[in-house]
């Protein structure tokens, strides 16, 4: 999986709304993985897998992408250019792996939110580990209704996390409402692979072997079973571009990397 970057600015993407039906009761239902979940329950089904494998997390990065993950993180950082003057919120990053990459290259002032106190209890120790005990905020708070104020950051970046969120235009709108004008949107998410071959590839690679690997060392198949299904569940590039400007960000730009497994999707608040 070599980190190649490829960058378009799109224009009058589709559009596209996150799946969504109704249940039997009248709920409105949605996805968890491969399964048709009420949409009440699923950030609580996806709270239990993140608490299941947080203190191995990181570990399993490194092993299912095998390391590559730290170059696509790097990217979006890089992509960024973190100032002392910028403001991040970092919504799903409990790990710290953004927040600390922020803090390195520049930055001063950054806000972790995370809806799991597992996951932030991890980043914590980790910031601490590094030395890392001032600009950093650790926040529990859910990506759907923020716990910050209108206009109140200059950067907000998502890595690996939209995906598990129930409603992910409610997050996109939450991002434009807590982003200051001028401000920068920045989404680091699998995604469709864009080569030929390599999608058969890693279509064997993702089914077969990561539930394995998340058994062995995680000991849990079901939650990488379940992280699986998520990324061949999320909007392709193009309609994931339009869902972004549907909530109102603007200049949506896409850079795909290592073949489209990863991409980054950038935007501004105007």
């Amino acid at each position: 999986m070599v980190p190649s970057m490829s960058e378009k600015t799109t224009r009058k993407p589709r559009k596209t709304k996150a799946p969504q039906g109704t249940g039997e009761a009248g709920g409105a239902t949605t996805h968890f993985g491969f399964r048709t979940v009420a949409e009440a329950d699923k950030a609580s089904l996806v709270r239990g897998v993140f608490d299941t494998v947080a203190g191995r997390y990181d570990l399993m990065n490194d092993l299912m992408s095998l390391g590559v993950h730290r170059l696509w993180k790097n990217a979006m950082v890089d992509w960024l250019r973190p100032r002392p003057d910028m403001r991040l919120v970092d919504v799903g990053g409990g790990t710290g792996d953004i927040a600390f990459r922020f803090l390195e290259r520049g930055g001063r002032d950054v806000v972790v939110c995370d809806i799991n106190r597992e996951m932030l209890a991890v980043g914590r120790d980790r910031a601490i580990d590094k030395g890392l005990l001032e600009g950093l905020d650790w926040v529990c708070g859910d990506a759907e209704a923020l716990p910050l104020p209108d206009a109140s950051v200059d950067a907000y970046t998502i890595a690996f996390c939209i995906r598990n969120v129930t409603r992910i235009d409610a997050a996109l709108r939450q991002a434009r409402r807590v982003l200051r004008p001028g401000g920068r949107f920045l989404c680091l998410e699998f995604s469709h692979v864009v080569l030929p071959v390599l999608d058969q590839v890693y279509d064997t690679y993702s089914f077969r072997v990561l539930p394995w690997l998340g058994q062995a060392v995680a000991g849990d198949r079901d939650a990488y079973q379940y992280l699986v299904e998520s990324i061949r569940r999320f909007p392709d590039q193009a309609a994931f571009a339009a869902m972004i400007e549907d909530a109102g960000l603007s200049r949506v730009a896409v850079r795909n990397l290592s073949g489209g497994i990863a991409a980054i999707h950038s935007a501004w608040r105007v």
